[in-house]
């Protein structure tokens, strides 16, 4: 029997999802209908209007499927129930580079990732480096720009 594989994630990133669901479960009748009004126009192999709509009708059934999968294996953990001095999901991590110029991200979940805000993904290179390491620990990653070198400096769970 195949074990369901939990997904990590913020409340955050849990309240997007379902927003997201909501927001294609509202789009679904609409796209039913221009199909309708697409099909009353006639022939339907050169109906552009009408293979538009079925290609979104089958966008939205895929991400609501998609959704629904990741909802249902959600596991939420509240960073501020954490603690203790190793870097696990949801901590959020001062690291100092190369330069002792410091870099702050939070450990996420995959949907939630954005590198941009300082949220990384446990699962990206620099993420899994990271899980486990305690301050004062050297991390070395490798990236595409090449290697990189960070301290970790400082530990919170907000």
């Amino acid at each position: 029997m195949a074990t369901v594989e939990k997904m990590p994630m913020l409340q955050e990133g849990h309240d997007k999802l379902t927003a997201d669901l909501k927001r294609l479960k509202e789009e679904r009748p609409q796209v039913v209908d221009a199909i309708e009004e697409a099909r009353a126009h006639g022939d339907l192999s050169e109906n552009a209007e009408y293979h538009a709509a079925k290609e979104r009708q089958g966008q939205i059934e895929a991400s609501i499927n998609d959704i629904e999968d990741k909802l249902s294996r959600a596991q939420i953990i509240d960073p501020k129930d954490l603690s203790g001095d190793k870097i696990v999901f949801g901590a959020t991590v001062t690291l100092l580079d190369e330069d002792d110029k410091p870099v702050k991200y939070q450990i996420v979940g995959q949907t939630e990732a954005d590198a941009k805000s300082g949220r990384i993904s446990y699962n990206s290179p620099l993420g899994r480096a990271l899980i486990g390491r305690k301050v004062e620990d050297e991390v070395e990653v490798s990236v595409p720009a090449g290697d990189r070198y960070y301290l970790v400096s400082k530990i919170e769970f907000i």
